[in-house]
């Protein structure tokens, strides 16, 4: 008799991540809870790092690039005249500054970083050169040639504390900015230096800190969830049977530039649409990924 294979499961979860554990830790977590091996997030966030981790589950990995360039927003700490190797608390210090800071002058340097500014991704970051990601080839003593990225800041403010050193800071911007980064340069920019701690992802996409739960505790979401920001198109039961196969909708369907959500009459995704070069692509999700 043949043995049955495994129930599976698809869907997003909002995970609140700890401090302590990396991403792909949670990663593991959550293929252990919910016996599914395909599991995937969207934006890394450091061991230290706590906050909203948007994860996808089976066929919903396929998804996560939508959610992916959705725009972040953090809070932190900066603590000026302290540099690190990793530009956060977890480094070792590298040098260190006696800055008189103004909270005033804190300020009008930090509002100096919104826009859109160029960034050279630091050494502790996921990005690949060579085909290594460059935190490992920090690890092994190396440094690599980076290529500064082009980043959107739409807000940063900071506010001074009780301590002269530290401000706290929130950050609205783009996907691929390095908070480690702006306070660095801020430090920087104020004639010191600087590294950030605390930091806390309260804001991914849509997604925010009040939806998160923990690892442990996240509600398994439908996969259309990690596509809500899309337009939405509904499709009647003719239209749900020819977009399972793979089919575009008729033109007039397609209103703005997309990408479109298609679902059918129950409210499961059916496939997501979007034009490429001019011509419409689709990724369609079998009709077991809608019923989750």
């Amino acid at each position: 008799m043949a043995r049955r294979r495994p129930a599976t499961t698809h869907g997003t979860v909002i995970v609140d991540k700890p401090p302590g554990p990396t991403s792909h830790d949670v990663v593991a977590m959550l293929r252990r809870r919910f016996g599914e091996r395909r599991i995937g997030h969207a934006g890394t966030l450091d061991p230290s790092a706590t906050g909203v981790l948007v994860v996808g589950i089976g066929n919903a990995t396929r998804l996560l690039r939508f959610a992916t360039a959705g725009r972040k927003s953090y809070e932190c700490e900066i603590v000026f005249g302290v540099a690190t190797s990793t530009l956060d608390a977890a480094g070792e210090t590298i040098e260190t500054w006696n800055m008189d800071l103004d909270p005033s002058e804190v300020a009008r340097v930090a509002k100096g970083f919104v826009g859109t500014i160029s960034q050279l991704p630091p050494m502790v970051s996921a990005v690949r050169v060579g085909g290594r990601r460059l935190h490992e080839i920090a690890r092994s003593g190396q440094t690599a040639e980076r290529e500064p990225r082009v980043v959107e800041v739409y807000g940063f403010e900071v506010a001074a504390t009780q301590d002269p050193r530290v401000y706290r800071a929130s950050v609205d911007c783009s996907a691929g900015t390095y908070v480690r980064t702006l306070g660095a340069d801020v430090g920087s920019a104020l004639g010191g230096g600087a590294h950030i701690r605390a930091l806390r992802r309260t804001r991914s996409g849509t997604f925010s800190l009040p939806e998160a739960e923990s690892p442990a505790d996240a509600v398994l979401r439908p996969p259309g969830e990690l596509v809500r920001d899309l337009s939405q198109l509904h499709l009647s039961d003719d239209e749900t049977a020819q977009a399972r196969q793979g089919a575009h909708l008729a033109a007039r369907r397609y209103e703005g530039h997309g990408p479109w959500a298609l679902f059918d009459a129950a409210g499961g995704l059916v496939a997501v649409h979007e034009r490429t070069d001019g011509r419409l692509r689709a990724t369609v999700l079998p009709s077991s990924d809608s019923s989750q």
